[in-house]
């Protein structure tokens, strides 16, 4: 797992996996962000998969389907609001992390 720290409340990396969930929790995160739309890769694991992992462990999860190069004002709303009812910090993923660190740009922008 490549954690990448975007701040000192937000981190992203690319697809995790259910084995990856104690990891996170031992790094310190309190909540899991998946922008990843399910199926959009043969074989990776369900959003349901990784929120019940992390559920169990104690965590918060969030899904905010990104589909990959098509970002919309929506997406951006819906990630601002995950992030506003979060406890932090917040490890969100998706295939390489750009598109958890893009809408994290896009939130920081709409804030202003």
């Amino acid at each position: 797992m490549n954690i990448r720290q975007i701040s000192d409340a937000y981190s992203v990396s690319p697809q995790i996996s259910v084995e990856d969930v104690a990891a996170i929790k031992a790094a310190g995160f309190k909540s899991v962000i998946c922008n990843r739309p399910d199926n959009e890769d043969p074989g990776q694991p369900s959003a349901g998969e990784i929120k019940a992992a992390v559920e169990a462990a104690g965590l918060e999860f969030r899904w905010v389907p990104v589909i990959s190069g098509q970002m919309t004002a929506q997406n951006v709303e819906d990630q601002a609001e995950a992030l506003d009812a979060l406890p932090g910090p917040v490890f969100a993923y998706c295939r390489s992390g750009t598109r958890c660190t893009n809408l994290y740009a896009a939130v920081r922008q709409l804030k202003g």
